[in-house]
């Protein structure tokens, strides 16, 4: 009886073999290697993001003492018009500053890829905004908007004109916000659609001039459609990062600003909220709503990019 059942699992293929020494050392070693990144992981953002969640549903001290108050703070959020305006601010960059990136940023890669002189040097200049230091980027361009002694406002004035508030006008200060995010992002945007660009193999293109499509079919007809994979990675990245905007909008507009309510982020009240109040609680429940939002939306792109982005 044993020797049949034996014979069964050889037939079938069930016998379990012991793993030798050797795979078991590179096992060992696997785990050994991937320890440090799953602790890290572990303890700087899984946890934090558990506890933030935890935080959201209670009142927390100074001192992170919690005291549990339910829906308290989601429904003081959804009350809040403060929190509204600034959702809608947020709302407007990613809006205004993720189409205009990624067609920027398409149009300077084709011309990059393009055979000119000097794309190295072109290729530098464009990624060196995103390697910048926020905080010195913000203060550039702070002083090209200065009202009183700005490069801006002391051209127009040269030319016989009048000087623009450009960060203290509340209707346009965000806009030039706007400005200042792209000369940051469009660079290393570019730097990603290019290399997706250079993937793309030359035969598609000498097959269609062989058929007599000019470089504008060319671009339209097989740039694009193999590109979509990589536009649908930059745009996904790019929607995330204006929905976390905040550095460059903190050092560049100060609470005494006119434009101030005008052009605060959602990360902005964020910090208020949990560094200057000290409504921890609160401000976890704003960021659960940022992390729902960004979920929500990049589900929604992955369940469109089925109709539009080409993976053959």
């Amino acid at each position: 009886m044993g020797d049949d059942m034996a014979e069964s699992k050889v037939r079938t293929g069930t016998v379990k073999k012991k793993a030798s020494k050797r795979a078991k050392k590179d096992w060992v070693a696997a785990y050994i290697f991937i320890a440090p990144v799953t602790l890290g992981l572990l303890v700087f953002y899984i946890w934090p993001f558990i506890q933030n969640v935890w935080f959201s549903f209670n009142e927390v001290n100074k001192f992170n003492m919690t005291s549990f108050v339910g829906m308290q703070n989601y429904t003081e959020m959804v009350q809040d018009k403060e929190m509204w305006t600034t959702f809608g601010n947020t709302l407007k960059y990613v809006i205004c500053t993720v189409p205009v990136g990624l067609f920027l940023s398409i149009c300077i890669a084709a011309l990059l890829n393009s055979k000119i002189k000097g794309t190295s040097v072109y290729r530098t200049l464009y990624f060196l905004p995103s390697v910048t230091m926020a905080a010195a980027v913000a203060m550039v361009w702070k002083w090209i908007y200065n009202e009183k002694m700005g490069i801006l406002n002391s051209v127009i004035r040269g030319m016989g004109g009048k000087g623009v508030g450009w960060l203290t006008d509340p209707k346009i200060a965000l806009y030039m916000i706007m400005i200042v995010g792209l000369w940051m992002t469009v660079g290393y945007n570019m730097i990603i659609l290019l290399a997706g660009m250079q993937g793309i193999s030359k035969s598609y293109y000498e097959a269609a001039a062989i058929d007599g499509a000019g470089s504008m079919q060319q671009f339209f007809k097989i740039t694009i459609p193999m590109l979509t994979p990589t536009i649908f990675f930059v745009m996904i990245t790019s929607i995330i990062s204006g929905f976390q905007v905040f550095d460059v909008v903190y050092m560049m507009i100060g609470k005494t600003n006119p434009a101030y309510t005008s052009t605060q982020t959602v990360v902005m009240l964020f910090y208020r909220q949990a560094f200057d109040y000290g409504h921890k609680g609160y401000a976890a429940a704003i960021s659960i709503l940022i992390f729902a939002v960004i979920m929500l939306v990049t589900v929604v792109q992955l369940w469109g990019q089925k109709k539009w982005v080409n993976y053959d």
